[in-house]
């Protein structure tokens, strides 16, 4: 239980409040002081993953077993202990984000960071792009996907892995708030 707090803690960066706009929409942190309205929960074709993310940040490496599911209407994120036991559920959709903890965890940090990084890697960029703040861009190059702010420094890179017709993400460096995640898929499905 504990490892999947530290790893969420290596996610995000603690403390950030959520915020909701007039649309129910969550915003998340790019980098210090740049936040983001997260695009729409919505994406097609939908998809079901089966993850295990490790995270690594400060000296310290956590693992995370997370379940992914998103479709039209809403994006779900639920993270299970090692032992299979379920520690809490994410779900977006038109109406903001709703969390449920099953266990009591301290310190938990906000979703919408987790989400920020889940959809940065599957939202295609259509769906960022109106987001993000003047002068940020992201760009699909080869295997990976950048984020750079107005200076064209890169704050997110994501890379890839081609699966026949699947594009699955495979690791994110967050280098604004210094965390790398690896992403191993155990079960996809579309």
């Amino acid at each position: 239980m504990k490892m999947g707090i530290l790893l969420l803690l290596s996610l995000l960066v603690s403390g950030c409040a959520q915020h909701q706009n007039d649309l129910n929409r969550p915003s998340a942190w790019l980098k210090p002081g740049v936040r983001v309205t997260l695009p729409a929960p919505g994406i097609s074709p939908a998809f079901q993953q089966q993850q295990l993310l490790t995270g690594h940040a400060k000296g310290k490496t956590q693992s995370l077993l997370v379940l992914l599911s998103a479709d039209s209407q809403q994006l779900s994120l639920a993270g299970l202990s090692s032992l299979g036991i379920r520690l809490f559920r994410v779900t977006y959709d038109k109406n903001g984000i709703h969390t449920q903890q099953m266990m009591a965890l301290p310190e938990m940090p906000p979703a919408s960071q987790v989400l920020a990084d889940v959809m940065l890697s599957h939202w295609p960029i259509s769906a960022w792009q109106p987001q993000l703040p003047r002068g940020w861009t992201l760009t699909d190059i080869d295997d990976r996907r950048e984020l750079r702010d107005p200076s064209g420094k890169v704050v997110t890179l994501i890379r890839y892995l081609q699966r026949g017709e699947l594009r699955e993400p495979i690791s994110i460096d967050q280098r604004a708030f210094g965390y790398q995640i690896q992403i191993q898929h155990l079960d996809a499905s579309s």
